[in-house]
């Protein structure tokens, strides 16, 4: 999973994990009952401090996503897809305002901003293009070992 943290962004780390455990869930990765890695692994995969982590799973169980049983570990809660989708397409679709806002500014054409767009969906690129694949494997394989 999350394969594509950057340190360098000026995304909080945990904002980012919080992220890609978010489009997870919208786009079906990961499924209600499904464990996500520890804290320990998760942090150790990602080169990242524990806390890091934590505080996202945090978050997440905050906003209802997640729910932590105790010696157990940490659970993707029932019914939250069509929350996350929700959720998801908020964001995109507001960044996807400043974006074109911000290229009609510049001078660019509808055309040519609409080109862009459809070679970004063509190719699958960014940051959630491999939506948390290192979580999804690592609940997957959790899944067989058991």
């Amino acid at each position: 999973m999350l394969s594509s943290i950057d340190i360098d962004s000026s995304v909080a780390v945990y904002v980012q994990i919080e992220n890609h455990v978010q489009f997870a869930i919208s786009s079906g990765r990961l499924k209600a009952g499904e464990q996500l890695p520890s804290v320990r692994e998760l942090s150790e995969r990602l080169g990242v401090n524990p806390n890091t982590v934590a505080k996202a799973y945090r978050d997440l169980e905050v906003m209802g996503l997640l729910y932590t049983r105790r010696g157990m570990g940490v659970f993707v809660n029932k019914g939250v897809e069509a929350k996350c989708r929700e959720d998801c397409r908020k964001r995109i679709i507001g960044r996807m305002h400043e974006v074109v806002a911000e290229a009609k500014s510049s001078g660019m054409a509808r055309k040519e901003i609409a080109d862009v767009v459809d070679k970004s969906y063509a190719s699958e690129t960014g940051p959630y293009s491999t939506t948390p694949v290192t979580v999804t494997a690592l609940a997957k394989r959790k899944k067989r070992s058991k």
